[in-house]
């Protein structure tokens, strides 16, 4: 019998830079992503979207912009997820911002404590209210995770923080956007962290770097989810993110490789993709690319359970 993963779709643009998000769950659809999760062998569950929320400033709070708003998405994916999980299907989220890995955290680790955390993206997500000054909140994923930031955020789960340090591994940041007040964030929860210039520095094997990524949460982890940013890849590569980063971040290549790597685990428990930003490809070529490589790293994870359920 064919495992299950489950399609949830969060059109949300409620803690991010701009417009586009939100239809990244349509485009993901129209670009064959069920479909081609179902020739590679898994049975197909599509529970649809949560509501859209859409893109507006708040100039009533300049730190922490639609704080009212994420922490609603973030409950709202909580739940779906935990029905999810619940009904032993594998979720498969499509943001939507970066926000929306809180929400799933919160599902899993309501049912899994000791879940683990591989964070690939572009960003390690570090920023605080306090130490901001765009008060975009998917700047400040692993901070809210880690207990700190906002508290409307930071308690929107069943414990605080909602993952220890030493259950998260960031892979594939680039290290010059990291600011001081991320950086000693960084260093005082222990933060694991494999940036790209370290993925690909000479004579690196960037396959080897991600399963060294990967076996680290592994061993003390009752499985764990994977969030994957597009924008970990080069926007000169592949210029599909919300928030671009021109020659900084992986080869759209090493990246794919890296994403399978990643997903090559009988223990991932569930993916969630973010950041897409369909604007940013009106002929739907980059959306497409990024459909085989989900399907090709997800289909690796069908081989790690031996095709099982």
């Amino acid at each position: 019998m064919a495992a299950e993963i489950a399609l949830l779709g969060v059109p949300s643009c409620a803690g991010t830079h701009g417009p586009g998000q939100e239809r990244a769950p349509a485009a993901l659809r129209a670009a064959g992503l069920p479909e081609r999760l179902a020739a590679a062998g898994w049975k197909v569950t599509d529970h649809g979207d949560l509501p859209v929320v859409p893109f507006r400033t708040d100039p009533a709070r300049r730190t922490s912009q639609n704080l009212d708003r994420v922490v609603e998405v973030v409950e709202a994916v909580a739940v779906a997820v935990g029905g999810i999980i619940d009904a032993g299907a594998f979720p498969l989220v499509m943001g939507g911002d970066c926000t929306v890995t809180l929400g799933v955290v919160a599902a899993r680790v309501a049912r899994r404590p000791r879940t683990g955390l591989l964070y690939f993206d572009g960003d390690l997500d570090l920023s605080a209210p306090e130490t901001t000054r765009s008060g975009v909140l998917d700047t400040m994923v692993l901070s809210h995770l880690l207990g700190e930031g906002a508290p409307e955020l930071y308690r929107a789960g069943p414990r605080t923080p909602l993952l220890p340090a030493s259950a998260i591994v960031a892979f594939g940041h680039e290290p010059a956007e990291l600011g001081a007040s991320a950086r000693e964030r960084m260093a005082r929860h222990g933060l694991r962290a494999h940036p790209c210039t370290e993925v690909t520095a000479p004579g690196a094997d960037p396959v080897s770097a991600a399963r060294a990524a990967r076996e680290e949460l592994t061993a003390g982890h009752d499985g764990f989810l994977l969030h994957f940013d597009v924008d970990v890849i080069d926007s000169v590569d592949f210029p599909l993110a919300n928030f671009p980063h021109f020659n900084e971040g992986l080869p759209l290549d090493v990246a794919r490789d890296c994403l399978a790597e990643l997903c090559s685990d009988a223990g991932l428990a569930g993916l969630v993709v973010t950041e897409v930003n369909p604007d940013r490809d009106p002929g739907g070529d980059l959306v497409r690319t990024l459909v085989d490589m989900v399907t090709g790293a997800l289909e690796s994870t069908l081989d790690a359970r031996g095709r099982g359920a």
